[in-house]
C-alpha cells in the first residue's frame, strides 16, 4: 500500500507532498473531507505500534480540553484521534509496510528514500 493522509488547507503538507514527487501509485487522503476509518487507523497503528506515535500535541484542541493535565491510555489517544482529525499527526506516509509519521526534517528525507530509492 502507498497513502498519504494529509490535510490539504495545510501549506507544510502540501510543501512535503510537493516535495515528494513523482509520487506514482500513491492515493491521497485529504482526512478533513474524508475522515480516517477505524480499520485505517488500526492499520497505522499496526505499523507504528502505538497511538502515541501518531498523535499530534501541537493540535489547537490539546491545549483547550487541557489534555496535557490528564493521563492518556492508548484507547483514549485512539478515540480522540478517530474524534477530531486535528489530532493526528500529519502528514503519515504509507509506503508498502513502513510507516512514516509528521513533518521533520529526518523523517521526510527518509520517506524520500523509500518512495525514490
Amino acid at each position: 500500500m502507498k497513502k498519504i493522509y494529509h490535510l490539504s488547507t495545510c501549506s507544510t503538507c502540501q510543501r512535503i507532498i510537493k516535495e515528494l514527487q513523482p509520487l506514482t501509485d500513491f492515493e491521497l487522503q485529504d482526512i478533513k473531507t474524508e475522515p480516517i476509518t477505524t480499520s485505517q487507523l488500526e492499520e497505522m497503528h499496526k505499523l507504528s505500534e502505538s497511538y502515541e506515535a501518531l498523535f499530534s500535541k501541537r493540535a489547537v484542541l490539546y491545549r483547550e480540553r487541557n489534555l496535557k493535565e490528564q493521563n492518556l491510555s492508548e484507547e483514549d489517544i485512539k478515540a480522540l484521534i478517530l474524534e477530531q482529525y486535528t489530532f493526528l499527526k500529519r502528514p503519515v506516509i504509507i509506503v508498502d509496510d513502513q510507516i512514516f509519521i509528521g513533518n521533520s526534517k529526518k523523517v521526510i528525507e527518509a520517506a524520500k528514500m523509500a518512495i525514490h530509492p
